[in-house]
């Protein structure tokens, strides 16, 4: 099993072009983004937000509209490592169906452009069960200081430290 790897970058107006200049189906519309299938360390790369990587089994529950994610904050040069490591996990089918990693390229909502931000996403944020198997499977793999789990709904409605926001974390591990 692998993991896919995608990287989200704003939406282009110019299709991909492949070498023999046929227009290739690599793209696929996400909001106001791209998911680009990639791979790269999140320390090194600039040309997008954000690398993904997803669950390659279907044996995990669907998203509800109560999902969220555990956020692992490490400086950049822990990030590369700490993010192999989650994809491992992840496909091992120890967390939920997706990560994602912060790259180097600078994000609007980064308090500190030094460090970045794994997201490690769960279907239900009151599946209490769920949220803690996800966490222990974090500390098994190094990550044992407290953590937030904030709501995909917080993140939504805007609610972000840098603008303000207090007592975002539904909880805090």
């Amino acid at each position: 099993m692998s993991t896919k790897m995608t990287v989200m970058r704003k939406v282009s107006k110019r299709p991909a072009v492949s070498k023999d200049r046929k227009k290739t189906p690599k793209e696929i519309p996400v909001s106001k983004s791209l998911l680009i299938v990639d791979s790269g360390k999140p320390s090194k790369v600039k040309r997008s937000y954000w690398l993904r990587a997803f669950r390659s089994t279907s044996d995990y529950p669907k998203s509800t509209i109560r999902n969220g994610k555990w956020l692992i904050f490490a400086l950049r040069e822990q990030i590369d490592e700490i993010w192999e490591k989650v994809k491992a996990t992840l496909e091992a089918g120890k967390l939920g169906n997706s990560a994602k990693v912060s790259t180097a390229l600078p994000n609007p909502n980064s308090m500190d452009r030094r460090k970045h931000v794994i997201c490690v996403y769960t279907c239900d944020g009151e599946d209490v069960a769920d949220v803690r198997r996800i966490r222990e499977s974090l500390r098994e793999i190094g990550i044992v200081n407290k953590i937030p789990y904030k709501t995909d709904r917080a993140t939504l409605e805007g609610k972000y430290q840098k603008s303000g926001s207090k007592r975002i974390s539904l909880y805090y591990e």
